[in-house]
């Protein structure tokens, strides 16, 4: 008679899985959320977030019934091995997950792709779920070249720097015919889009699009020129997404 342990498949993972739970991007605006995104959030137990407080709001608001303190919540922060390590015992205690960042999608320009990682290598079931992203909201919005794109994140804050990497970006834009996107902090928006009207061409075209999915959702996309000739939008503590394409 066969050992029926012998038949058992080695190093079994646990049965656990991780949700990836994208976030509204404007407090106010709940409608671009999925309908199913409840259904992941009732059955997860744990919960890592880049921020407790705002998250534990968002599922309220989600989900009213929600008994915050039923659930186990742990912040994404600096001490990634620390983290890792929670991490990985509630993986080993076959807890299924939930990981949400401040807006948008987990590791999309937010935090948790080593969470993620960590998951992929305990071999757990890793759910994405539709969600706003402001990155690819904009770009759909934009106009421009969709099938070629590139986020660079924030680019430098020195005056000189910033300029060079416009000028490398634009430059990479027309060679590729490729769409850059890139980001400021929202205090500093103003002065990014004088960066950029100053240091790009005439012709090259640049959308900008501003409090996504909320009341005062702006999106507009003109060449440098056309954006010289016109009245800026004011830009200063809001959240916005810069694209741009060169030819």
């Amino acid at each position: 008679m066969e050992n029926s342990a012998a038949n058992k498949p080695a190093n079994k993972p646990p049965n656990s899985a991780l949700y990836l739970i994208p976030c509204y991007l404007d407090p106010e605006a709940l409608q671009p959320l999925p309908a199913y995104i409840l259904d992941a959030v009732k059955a997860c137990q744990v919960f890592f977030v880049e921020n407790e407080r705002s998250a534990r709001r968002y599922l309220k608001a989600l989900w009213r019934e929600m008994v915050i303190d039923d659930y186990e919540w742990y912040p994404i922060h600096k001490a990634e091995e620390e983290v890792k390590s929670i991490f990985r015992q509630k993986i080993k205690e076959g807890k299924t997950i939930g990981l949400i960042s401040e807006a948008g999608c987990p590791g999309i320009a937010d935090p948790g792709q080593i969470l993620t990682d960590a998951a992929h290598q305990a071999g757990i079931p890793v759910k994405p779920l539709v969600g706003p992203s402001s990155i690819l909201l904009a770009l759909m919005a934009s106009g421009l070249n969709g099938q070629q794109f590139r986020f660079s994140g924030y680019l430098p804050v020195d005056n000189a720097a910033r300029a060079k990497a416009l000028k490398e970006l634009e430059a990479e834009s027309a060679r590729n015919n490729c769409t850059q996107l890139f980001i400021e902090t929202p205090y500093r928006n103003n002065q990014m889009l004088e960066a950029i009207l100053t240091n790009c061409k005439p012709t090259t075209r640049l959308c900008i699009a501003a409090n996504l999915t909320s009341s005062s959702e702006y999106i507009r996309t003109q060449t440098i020129a056309q954006w010289k000739q016109s009245a800026k939008p004011e830009l200063d503590k809001i959240p916005a997404i810069f694209c741009l394409l060169s030819n």
